[in-house]
């Protein structure tokens, strides 16, 4: 009984632990914020959506954030396909955010009205740039200096709300799936009426890991 006890205890601190870092990011990430919203579902307009890990109201607008929890060294640029990642002994690469990004951006454009867009790829303090940033990439550190809270009292006093108009993660999984079938029955009715000089070869883009 004793060990398990013992057992009991260590998880439960981890998970303290875990949960206090969690808690900690999203205040380094939000903490400059008039207002913000927290992984949801913007529609994509084809009856699907992107997933957003945050979004923060700031004096210059709607700031979309892609956060990137990744350590090591980080090798990444503008044109190239894939980023590399050094850590000790390990290497590996991942897909260039950027493209992704625009993509989040044009979503939460569609529905936040007149109010401003833009978006930031915000890697947390595990991961460095020995090259330099990409272009709309910050580390964690960076993105109060760079959206910061002055005027974030004007912004209130004007009461221009974040674009509710998306769904909330319980709803992501469901609204994913009922994307899916919309577009593939867009996409057949398309292929039966359309001329093939007529038909758009573009697909939806989708969430990079």
């Amino acid at each position: 009984m004793c060990g398990r006890a013992r057992l009991g205890a260590a998880l439960a601190w981890r998970w303290y632990r875990q949960y206090r870092a969690r808690k900690a990011l999203r205040v380094a990430v939000t903490g400059g914020a008039a207002d913000h919203l927290v992984d949801r579902l913007v529609p994509d307009g084809m009856g699907g959506g992107f997933h957003v890990d945050f979004l923060l109201l700031t004096l210059r607008g709607v700031v979309v954030i892609d956060l990137r929890d990744v350590r090591g060294n980080i090798f990444g640029g503008d044109q190239m396909a894939e980023w590399t990642v050094m850590d000790g002994p390990r290497r590996f690469t991942f897909t260039n955010p950027q493209s992704a990004l625009y993509d989040r951006i044009a979503a939460v454009k569609a529905v936040a009205g007149d109010v401003p867009v833009e978006g930031r790829i915000v890697f947390t303090r595990r991961g460095r740039f020995p090259k330099g940033l990409p272009k709309w990439t910050l580390m964690l550190d960076g993105l109060r200096a760079e959206f910061s809270d002055h005027g974030v009292h004007g912004i209130a006093r004007e009461r221009r709300p974040l674009p509710r108009g998306m769904a909330a993660p319980e709803g992501r999984r469901q609204a994913q799936l009922h994307g899916r079938h919309a577009l593939s029955a867009r996409r057949a009715r398309s292929r039966r009426l359309m001329p093939v000089s007529a038909r758009d070869p573009r697909a939806p883009a989708t969430r990079t890991p």
